[in-house]
Parts: structure tokens; C-alpha cells; sequence
């Protein structure tokens, strides 16, 4: 899947996500973006796998980069396609 952004500089420390996406620093509290990964061990939020989002297998939890930054896509209009 090609990725849209530049995700890195991944980190979960004080209750918080601390990632830097696209050069710019970005912090979301746990409690907010996911109650799943909120009530994980440390172990279980530090195994990360980072690609079109964030993929915790340890507690089956994915978070978007996309939905992270309130970022919203509209579906392609397939109805004129249709009206050929």
C-alpha cells in the first residue's frame, strides 16, 4: 500500500502518541484516539508496525495517519461514470 505520508519519530510516552508526521511534531492523548491502546501494557503499546497508519498486533489496534490529523477524503463520483 504506498504510503501518503511521512510517519516517524513514533513514540508513546505519559499517556500520549508523540509522532512526527510530514516535519511536523504532532502529540495525541491516548485516552482520546483510542481506548484500546490506552489500557495497554507498555509492552504492548511499544510494538509498533508503521505504514499507511500505525499497527499495534499485540492488541489488534490501527490507527490512520489520516484520521489522526482530521484528515477526510470523498469518494470518487462513480454516478457520471455511469451515464456514459
Amino acid at each position: 500500500m504506498k504510503k501518503y505520508h511521512n510517519a516517524e519519530n513514533v513514540a508513546i510516552c505519559d499517556g500520549k502518541l508523540k509522532i512526527k508526521v510530514d516535519g511536523f511534531n504532532h502529540e495525541f492523548a491516548l485516552s482520546v484516539i483510542s481506548e484500546r491502546l490506552a489500557a495497554a501494557s507498555d509492552v504492548e503499546q511499544q510494538h509498533y508496525q508503521v505504514s499507511y497508519g500505525i499497527h499495534w498486533p499485540l492488541i489488534d489496534e490501527d490507527l490512520s495517519i489520516d484520521g489522526l490529523l482530521g484528515i477526510k477524503h470523498s469518494l470518487p463520483n462513480f454516478k457520471n461514470a455511469a451515464n456514459i
